[in-house]
């Protein structure tokens, strides 16, 4: 399966500058948005690639009628706050934002600027909202629903390697979904008949190595990915690390199999991006966040490499291969 091209439009950091022409001309109004974003900008240029793409389709060029203004922590999740005050002081139209404290960052930034967020776990749950059918207030966006889906992903985990009575959990305690997501993954190894231990607290770089280490000590023949900020930052690590141990990993998304990891089970990261285009579009034509639901993914994917299972010495069952949204060779 192919990927789709997306066209890089111009934009990025710095505000693009409005032609000479245009504005002797007046006509178009100049919109603002401000983007937030924990990784670095190369991290997700592809992601972000498909959110200019999505606005371009419906009407917005940059350095036309759009401003992009963009601020990257690029792993220092101390920045959030300052990058969010930031983007508050450019007076944006509305602000788009990944992750629980990338959200949390801008909320106690602005209250009444226009926000729209995704790779939120559990905005209700969190207190971001009150309901997702009416948000309320200045926030509205796209949850990733991580907490219902840990479940699932331990019992694809469990299909592809049915041996695995004990499966090591890697997260980031410091995660604000981090204990939801245990819960569920609890609740799913009690119906299933196995053991999530040991649990490996993954806050950097500096943990994986001794954290796969454990794992194989302990006994463990599997591992489950949460989600949390480092499995975003450390995804490639992570899946040589799991080559290096011999240790078949069950991730949330497919940016994660994409660079050598096993198996993923999740919402289509692109699409959300893509999604948050339609509502920031919404609210600069008008809308009101407080009247637009929280939205669930429209897209999930199973996605295999199947290379990586063959070094690992997994045979993915047919019953699975024939369920695959895509498979990586």
């Amino acid at each position: 399966m192919q990927r789709r091209e997306f066209i890089t439009l111009l934009g990025g950091g710095a505000a693009v500058a409005w032609p000479l022409a245009a504005r002797a001309q007046g006509a178009e109004r100049v919109y603002r948005v401000g983007y937030l974003e924990g990784s670095s900008e190369s991290g997700v240029s592809s992601l972000l690639a498909a959110f200019r793409q999505e606005l371009h389709e419906l009407g917005y060029v940059d350095g036309r009628n759009l401003v992009l203004d963009s601020r990257f922590a690029d792993g220092k999740l101390d920045r959030f706050p300052s990058l969010a005050k930031e983007l508050v002081e450019l007076n944006p139209d509305v602000l788009f934002v990944v992750t629980t404290l990338a959200t949390r960052a801008a909320q106690a930034a602005t209250a009444t600027i226009p926000i729209v967020f995704i790779g939120v776990g559990d905005p209700v749950g969190l207190g971001l909202v009150p309901n997702l059918a009416r948000p309320g207030g200045n926030i509205t966006g796209i949850t990733n629903i991580a907490v219902e889906l840990t479940g699932k992903r331990l019992e694809l985990l469990k299909e592809i390697v049915p041996a695995a009575s004990r499966i090591a959990v890697m997260v980031n305690p410091d995660a604000p979904i981090a204990a939801m997501q245990l819960r569920d993954a609890e609740t799913a190894a009690q119906k299933l008949g196995v053991h999530i231990q040991p649990v490996l607290h993954i806050r950097n770089a500096g943990n994986l190595e001794g954290a796969f280490e454990t794992a194989v000590r302990s006994g463990a023949t599997a591992a489950l990915r949460m989600v949390d900020f480092t499995e975003r930052a450390l995804r490639v690590e992570t899946a040589n690390l799991a080559m290096k141990h011999r240790m078949p990993v069950m991730y949330p998304f497919r940016e994660n199999v994409d660079v050598g990891g096993l198996v993923s089970y999740g919402p289509n990261f692109s699409a959300q991006y893509r999604q948050a285009a339609i509502y920031v579009d919404k609210i600069l034509k008008g809308a009101k966040p407080a009247a637009l639901p929280v939205e669930q993914p429209t897209k999930f994917e199973l996605i295999i490499n199947l290379k990586t299972a063959k070094a690992l010495g997994i045979e993915v069952p047919l019953s699975m291969l024939m369920r695959v949204d895509e498979v990586i060779e």
